[in-house]
């Protein structure tokens, strides 16, 4: 018993040994407590917020992208206070707008309105002459319309996200295609000066982005989201048109995709022909008559803001002019009389004026030159003679005499004073004569008021157009010969179609001008003559033009008579779809005629082989250590990533078809839709904005490329989607950090080229990675 209570010895509880650990008071343990709950709402306050964020980083990435963008357009845009390159165009031309003085130029309107907008808005008069590398004076706010035009570079970023977005890239596709045009430095300097080219590309861009929402609800036509994408296509079309001619490729682009569409429709057999009519007529309305709409509208403005005399009357039409407040076309005597000077104006549209100048050819008959000249000079003025009776008409000489009198004309340099005298005696005795009206079918010689040389054609060719015969200045020891004699034949009145035909009305009516001896009618047909003719329009006699020819049909445009009234000022009227035509063909001719000097050595024109690869730079100011200086350079990354993966596109493409042929290509129905969608509009859209430049005849720029860069830009981000859309995201996210790293450093690099270099151009040597670029190679 002793034992087992041995084995049951209780201990008192006094007696139980201490806790090994030390006892933390009640205190602690609330303070601890506390702490937790804090961490654990700190980490529910940054889990909230960052989970925000990366439920909206759709929002927020394109917003960040904005902010760049206005912060890289605007930056320092000060920092050169003279006039850079092209400003001293476009900006005179908004000049223009502000003193409402009517000017000329080979592109459409829109885009110098808005360079006018420009001014108003920054306060500007319209006073200053916007001469190049002339220092701003300080009465014209230049930042304040550079701010503006670099608005519009900076809003093609966000619209390249959206355009991204749009044709099915991820998130960090997207991103990418915007920050490769952010960080594109010729983009950047283009847009931060008083040029077109920011209005141009935004215009371009638009027109994608809303083609792409177009696309993207094509299954749902005539749904309100189709009808306004349909109509958003329309007015960027418009617009970019109406900015410059190059718009009409982003045109092409969108017509292509039209009739894509509509050829698909066509094979949709469960389809009611009224709908299949309807998706006709809604792009109609949409996407023709909207845009022309818009182009129309802009000349209409045009006209109506310059509404004053100025620099380019001259390459409008007769009737046009008169209605500038200040031209003095207007106040001439309404009908031509003999004994009335004027000027005498080619009605094909474009036409110029009849002009002679004291030079000779020199083949043919070596007598002096008789073209057609578009600028305003004493060298188109022309005096309506009386023809002579036959009775006192010197006979007409053989072909002998006649190549012996040419022969001793062409050695005497200096005109016969006493013949001049005659001559000026016979010009006053017809003033002199009581008014004689001309008219339908009439006779009469025109004497060039300048030489006293009369209009004469002989069966010698022309120049040129050796078909035709030559039109010369003739005249001598003999006043005259009958081949100096022409009739007047009057097609109508484009202001009056009831006028009678009994009288040339100046300005409205419409004639062609026959040879009498030889049937032939004067004609101007745009040719253009050699160097020696001072590259000026060829007039030839056209022994072959139909009557309705355009190039054979003249008005009578300044008009000089003392005996004669001034015109009542409702006498004559112009029409708006006539001058609408008139300057647009005179557009087009003007720009036919920016071809390449090959006696000029121009260093800042380039080639279409050269613009791809970053070939060549542009030099836009003055290279000296004291000039601010902006070349215009692409990010090599952006350009040749974006070259190189329009061909990457056509190589797939390829294989994919090849694999589709034989039946096991990887992709299904719908990746290859959408693959061969995007990349064919976006290779398209390059296409069409780079080949043409390669059959144009013009002077070409580095500029002319961007519009097509911004096509293969969205090329890259677009296939590295599409290669890395089954990779690890580990493996997809080096593939895009690699991509953002090598555009945006060499972006940080490259930037003082844009933003502006200051002191001499050698520092910034390491700049130049090719000898073609001559960034700092032989100062200008």
């Amino acid at each position: 018993m002793d034992t087992l209570k041995r084995r049951h010895i209780t201990h008192p509880f006094n007696s139980i040994d201490e806790p090994a650990y030390e006892r933390i008071p009640l205190q602690d343990d609330e303070d601890l407590y506390t702490e937790k709950i804090k961490a654990q709402k700190n980490y529910r306050f940054h889990h909230k917020y960052i989970s925000w964020t990366i439920r909206n980083r759709h929002i927020l990435i394109p917003v960040i992208l904005t902010l760049l963008s206005f912060w890289t357009r605007f930056r320092d845009i000060t920092r050169s206070s003279n006039v850079v390159w092209d400003e001293a165009h476009f900006g005179k031309f908004g000049s223009f707008y502000l003193k409402n003085e009517f000017y000329f130029d080979v592109h459409p309107p829109l885009g110098k309105m808005l360079v006018g907008l420009s001014g108003w808005l920054s306060g500007y008069d319209g006073s200053f002459s916007f001469e190049s590398g002339k220092e701003y004076p300080e009465s014209v706010n230049y930042s304040g319309m550079r701010l503006f035009n670099a608005a519009w570079g900076a809003l093609i970023i966000p619209m390249t996200f959206g355009t991204a977005r749009q044709l099915g890239m991820s998130l960090i596709a997207s991103t990418l295609a915007a920050t490769m045009v952010l960080c594109d430095t010729a983009y950047l300097c283009i847009s931060r000066f008083i040029l077109l080219d920011s209005m141009l590309l935004f215009f371009t861009c638009s027109s994608l982005f809303c083609l792409s929402g177009l696309c993207k609800v094509r299954h749902s036509p005539f749904s309100k989201h189709w009808w306004f994408w349909l109509t958003m296509t329309g007015i960027s079309l418009g617009c970019v048109s109406s900015v410059k001619w190059v718009g009409l490729f982003a045109v092409a682009l969108v017509g292509f995709s039209t009739v894509e569409e509509l050829w698909d429709l066509f094979g949709d057999i469960k389809l009611p022909k009224m709908v299949y009519f309807g998706h006709w007529i809604a792009r109609i309305a949409g996407l023709i008559a909207i845009p022309i709409s818009i182009y129309m509208a802009s000349f209409v403005a045009h006209f109506k803001v310059l509404s004053k005399s100025g620099p380019g009357d001259d390459q409008m039409n007769s009737l046009f002019q008169a209605r500038l407040e200040g031209n003095k076309l207007a106040e001439s005597p309404l009908e031509i009389a003999y004994g009335s000077t004027v000027t005498i104006k080619n009605h094909a549209l474009g036409g110029g004026l009849l002009h002679s100048h004291v030079q000779k050819y020199p083949e043919g008959s070596k007598q002096q030159q008789i073209t057609c000249y578009h600028h305003k000079d004493s060298n188109n003025e022309w005096f309506f003679s009386k023809p002579y009776p036959q009775n006192q008409m010197m006979p007409s000489l053989d072909k002998e005499k006649e190549e012996n009198e040419h022969k001793n004309e062409n050695e005497n340099e200096e005109l016969d004073k006493e013949k001049i005298k005659q001559e000026q005696q016979q010009i006053n005795s017809i003033i002199e004569e009581p008014v004689e009206y001309i008219g339908d079918g009439q006779e009469f010689r025109l004497i060039h008021v300048e030489t006293k040389r009369k209009l004469h054609s002989h069966a010698i060719p022309a120049p040129v157009t050796v078909e035709q015969f030559e039109v010369s200045g003739y005249g001598g020891e003999n006043a005259t010969d009958e081949k100096d004699n022409w009739r007047i034949e009057i097609v109508d009145d484009i202001s009056d179609k009831h006028a009678p035909k009994n009288r040339v009305r100046s300005l409205s009516t419409r004639f062609r001008i026959r040879h009498s001896v030889l049937g032939c009618l004067l004609a101007a047909h745009n040719t253009q003559l050699p160097q020696w003719g001072f590259k000026q329009i060829e007039i030839v006699c056209d022994r072959d033009a139909k009557e309705s020819d355009s190039n054979t049909w003249w008005n009578i445009e300044e008009h000089k008579n003392k005996k004669l009234p001034p015109a009542p000022k409702s006498a004559r009227r112009s029409r708006f779809l006539k001058d609408f035509m008139y300057i647009n063909a005179a557009m087009w001719r003007f720009n036919n005629a920016l071809i390449p000097d090959p006696d000029k050595d121009d260093r800042l024109t380039s080639t279409p082989t050269q613009w791809p690869l970053v070939s060549v730079g542009l030099r836009m100011c003055g290279w000296g250590d004291d000039n601010v200086k902006y070349f215009l350079l692409g990010n090599p990354m952006v350009w040749w990533s974006s070259f190189i993966s329009l061909w990457v596109f056509v190589v797939t493409a390829g294989v994919y078809n090849v694999q589709r042929r034989r039946q096991f290509c990887e992709l299904s129905q719908s990746q290859w839709d959408k693959f061969i969608s995007v990349g064919k509009t976006l290779f398209l859209g390059w296409f069409l904005h780079y080949i043409p430049f390669f059959i144009m005849g013009r002077v070409m720029y580095l500029h002319h490329y961007f519009p097509a860069l911004y096509f293969s830009i969205l090329m890259v981000p677009f296939l590295l989607d599409h290669f890395t859309t089954h990779s690890s995201p580990t493996r997809r996210k080096i593939v895009f950090t690699i991509a953002f790293a090598l555009v945006t450093l060499t972006f940080i690099y490259f930037s003082p080229i844009a933003f502006g270099m200051t002191g001499p151009a050698d520092s910034y040597r390491g700049r130049q990675w090719f000898k073609s670029w001559k960034l700092t190679d032989e100062v200008i």
